[in-house]
């Protein structure tokens, strides 16, 4: 049978079940990579797997989110995830190296590969023909422990891309478009597996900004073919020997296509706030702006940065406009430093930011009050900017670099510029950001290193019968972000989830936590595409420590389920959607016969408020029925060995 790339790959890895759609399969895991906002539970959650050396052919630990050190939290989680990198044989990334998927991108990524982050946006990496996932941090200790990762194998929908785009358009308009066909959940249970003539006119960072964006549709990754254009980016990053050429066969099948023709590709934004609510550039009104912001791991490459500081020279930012740039690595800083590019930037009148994830995760430059910021991100949820009354946009690199000049949204063609600049470069690493791992294992330190600000995760218990309340009725479309808010002054407490419940649904509700502690613990109900977002797996330990039992919704995001299952809360969905109105808020509920329901998939739910019983469903893999009665993955995965 002729397969697509993704399935070539998944059948190169398969190390347990069927390669069949919707069939749980355990795959090899080659490569992982954490952050700091991630990795201190994955380490804690790795410590406790008891093991002296990571399985994987190589792990990274990146410290690129919470580099901004205002106390000694941010500190103290970076020299945890250091110790804990010294001990298990992982590479250390020191704050200031980049962005871990651009970084990862340029270093370590390699064709035909896996990859599991827990970073959502770890599909970064499918621009380089690698299989990269994003999961919850607990996955990715499991997988550097034991080598695995279960996954429910996804549908493929093909991106089927003609001809090539115009000037003015960026890699980042394409990924607008289809977002706004698709809708933040039109991938949800599919990878996007990009193919057609219009692929080899994409450069390998282009292509890279699609699948970072991908996690946006809720795809379980994207890729893309690796080629002559794949071949072109390992030589300028000094490792040709990585490369491999591989593409789907002809004729290989697909369980969804969509036809884009590249050259129809204008710019475009997403609107306030969600990154599908897309519109063209042209239709805009003149929307004036408080801020710009250029970076993250969608665009803050070589050529888009090289593409802004050719619309910045000669010219000045205006009055009004606060620009903030943040290159992706430093490598990209080196060489824009080398060649004239960042002295453009900064004479423009930009503000120049350190080599890291920066504002996209509400690490500062929060707009002001009822601010208007163009960003060159990949999400726009209300808050994540860290006001909650800012109007955020998403647009390419170029589009913001214009908008920044002229104070308003504004089409790349209002302005002339030339891209009179060398598109063939070769990089020269330095090694000074990497701390490597220590072959001898007696060279290498026994305890990990855990400062005041590193405290113990909340363990999971067996699923049991529920006898509770609803504590919160939630409507569509709940981000991680709500669930557990992102900012510059709760990232530093990531290792810290008792502190972060009392910020638990802040940007929904005030009172979360204390309705959890009065009425000791309880259920969530919610809407659509519940957990959207992020990977955090702290969006689950919270619900975990504050005492959930259950989330009964209309749909899951992927990642978010997995982290519930994990952490042995139940994601239960109705059977009829429309019984999601029959229930309130402070409803007494009850579901029993826990062990039998959940290993037959049958569920009723008794409103003993309203006096009615709801039927609810699941989807469970054999394996998830397990982990959900013996107390969650870790207590499951602890002393598992694939036969």
């Amino acid at each position: 049978m002729a397969l697509s790339l993704a399935m070539k790959i998944f059948k190169n890895h398969l190390l347990k079940g069927e390669l069949k759609t919707g069939e749980e399969v355990a795959i090899k895991i080659d490569q992982t990579l954490t952050q700091d906002s991630t990795g201190t539970m994955a380490y804690l959650q790795l410590e406790a797997m008891d093991i002296e050396n990571v399985a994987t052919e190589n792990s990274l630990a990146y410290i690129d989110h919470n580099i901004l050190q205002a106390g000694f939290e941010n500190a103290d989680d970076h020299e945890f995830i250091k110790s804990a990198a010294n001990k298990y044989g992982i590479t250390f990334s020191k704050a200031g190296a980049g962005i871990c998927h651009q970084v990862n991108l340029e270093q370590f990524a390699k064709p035909g590969q896996t990859l599991l982050g827990s970073d959502s946006h770890t599909p970064t990496a499918g621009g380089l023909g690698q299989l990269a996932i994003g999961a919850g941090g607990l996955e990715v200790a499991v997988a550097m422990a034991r080598g695995f990762y279960f996954v429910k194998v996804p549908k493929v929908f093909r991106v089927n891309l003609t001809n090539r785009l115009n000037k003015n358009a960026n890699a980042k308009d394409i990924i607008l478009y289809i977002l706004g066909k698709l809708t933040v959940k039109g991938g949800t249970g599919y990878i996007m597996e990009y193919t057609g003539d219009g692929v080899k006119s994409l450069s390998v960072t282009d292509r890279a900004t699609i699948c970072n964006m991908g996690a946006e549709l809720g795809a379980t990754t994207s890729i893309f073919p690796s080629d002559e254009n794949t071949l072109a980016y390992l030589k300028s990053q000094n490792r040709e020997e990585d490369y491999v050429e591989i593409s789907a066969d002809p004729g290989a099948f697909y369980d969804e296509t969509i036809d884009i023709d590249l050259s129809k590709i204008v710019p475009a934004v997403a609107k306030p706030h969600y990154p599908d609510q897309y519109a063209v550039v042209g239709d805009l009104e003149k929307i004036k702006l408080d801020q710009v912001a250029i970076g993250s791991c969608t665009n803050s490459s070589y050529m888009d940065l090289m593409k802004v500081a050719a619309i910045l020279d000669g010219r000045k930012v205006h009055p009004d406009v606060s620009l903030v740039i943040s290159p992706g690595s430093a490598t990209i800083l080196e060489k824009i430093s080398e060649n004239g590019a960042l002295a453009t930037m900064i004479k423009a009148g930009a503000r120049i930011l350190e080599s890291g994830c920066g504002p996209c995760i509400g690490m500062g430059q929060a707009p002001k009050s009822d601010g208007v910021s163009l960003r060159s991100f990949n999400r726009n949820f209300k808050g994540r900017s860290g006001t909650m009354d800012a109007k955020i946009y998403l647009a390419s690199p170029e589009t913001c670099a214009v908008s920044a000049v002229l104070g308003y949204i504004a089409d790349p063609s209002e302005l002339d510029y030339q891209e009179n600049f060398p598109k063939d470069v070769d990089f020269n690493h330095t090694d000074a950001y990497f701390i490597r791992p220590e072959d001898d294992h007696t060279k290498r330190i026994k305890e990990t290193i855990k400062g005041k600000n590193i405290k113990p995760f909340p363990k999971a218990s067996k699923a049991s019968d529920i006898d509770k309340k609803v504590v919160f009725k939630a409507g569509d479309g709940i981000t991680t972000d709500d669930i557990c808010p992102s900012n510059a002054k709760l990232l530093p407490f990531r290792s810290n989830i008792a502190y972060l419940s009392e910020y638990a649904f802040t940007t929904k509700i005030d009172d979360f936590k204390k309705r959890c502690e009065d009425m000791d613990g309880g259920v969530i109900l919610a809407g659509e595409n519940y957990g959207q977002g992020s990977s955090r797996e702290h969006a689950a330990l919270i619900p975990l420590y504050l005492g959930i039992k259950a989330v009964v919704a209309k749909s899951f995001a992927r990642i978010h389920r997995s982290n519930l299952i994990n952490n042995a809360i139940l994601p239960l969905v109705f059977e009829d959607p429309a019984d999601y109105d029959k229930i309130d808020e402070y409803d007494d509920i009850r579901i029993v016969n826990m062990k039998e329901s959940i290993e037959k998939d049958s569920y009723f739910l008794e409103d003993l408020t309203k006096n009615i019983k709801i039927k609810l469903k699941s989807d469970f893999s054999e394996r998830e029925k397990q982990v959900l009665l013996e107390g969650g993955y870790l207590a499951y995965a602890k002393n598992l060995v694939l036969e």
